[in-house]
């Protein structure tokens, strides 16, 4: 009798396990589709590189890695943007980006999951200060020297109908985006949770590794000259920063909704 309950036992955990693999390549595969589409569906090309374009996937990556951690967001950022690239047009960023953006996606998952419990809540409210600080003083400066004036936006995918819009965004716009964004980030750290400065970071730290991969991979791989491969840079830095400032918020609502209705998920708030 107890060998047979120990069996039925060892079944129900075999059971169990190759359910929880099931669960996470679906929830892979999901997360993959999920940041090809948000990459290709907004895009903006560079002028400074002769086949790169400003995107949205960096959103969908960070949420990707803030939600399932460093494992899954490496797979469906490095998968999913490469799949992206070659439908757009951009084959030869694909190799890099697999790289790149796989990397990106395990630092920020990796990273996000590790805020120390030995730091006092004031030094994290302030922290979260700093950085809030730091954020949006980068995205108002960034926005008004760089992404200011006149732009041409394709909407849509690549087979499909595409949309075509011409806008205008003029630096008072930025400066106030930046004001607005350091403040959300101070505010969050005192009054919601005070550890949003470290989840800042950590998606900091995975940006960092983005922008300067590219900037590497256009000059010692594409061979496309100094001047052009940093005149990609701070496209590829307020694509990182647009993507923590959008998704760090979702990526929170959804953990707690998550937490509510599945407690073993519950962990560190972002």
């Amino acid at each position: 009798m107890k060998s047979m309950m120990a069996a039925l036992g060892q079944d129900a955990t075999t059971i169990s396990r190759k359910s929880a693999r099931s669960r996470v390549v679906a929830t892979t595969a999901i997360f993959t589709a999920f940041v090809a589409a948000s990459t290709m569906v907004f895009t903006l090309a560079i002028p400074a590189t002769p086949s790169g374009y400003f995107n949205l996937g960096e959103v969908m990556v960070y949420i990707c890695a803030l939600l399932m951690g460093p494992y899954v967001g490496a797979f469906a950022g490095g998968v999913g943007s490469s799949i992206s690239d070659v439908a757009l047009g951009a084959a030869t960023y694909a190799p890099g980006t697999l790289v790149i953006k796989g990397a990106e996606g395990f630092i920020v998952g990796y990273l996000s999951s590790m805020a120390g419990t030995r730091i006092s809540s004031r030094a994290w409210r302030a922290t979260s200060v700093v950085v809030g600080a730091v954020v949006g003083l980068l995205l108002g400066l960034l926005g008004a020297v760089y992404f200011s004036g006149a732009y041409q936006l394709t909407l849509g995918f690549p087979v499909g109908p595409q949309t075509n819009v011409g806008f205008s965004l003029p630096e008072a716009l930025w400066i106030a985006i930046g004001l607005v964004v350091f403040a959300a980030i101070s505010a969050a750290g005192y009054f919601t949770d005070a550890k949003v400065g470290w989840t800042v970071l950590s998606v900091l730290a995975g940006g960092s590794v983005m922008f300067t991969g590219y900037f590497l991979y256009n000059y010692a791989v594409l061979s496309i000259g100094l001047p052009a491969s940093a005149g990609e840079l701070p496209f590829d830095v307020g694509q990182a920063l647009i993507g923590l400032v959008v998704s760090i918020p979702i990526a929170g609502r959804v953990k707690r909704m998550m937490s509510r209705t599945d407690p073993s998920r519950q962990g560190p708030q972002i």
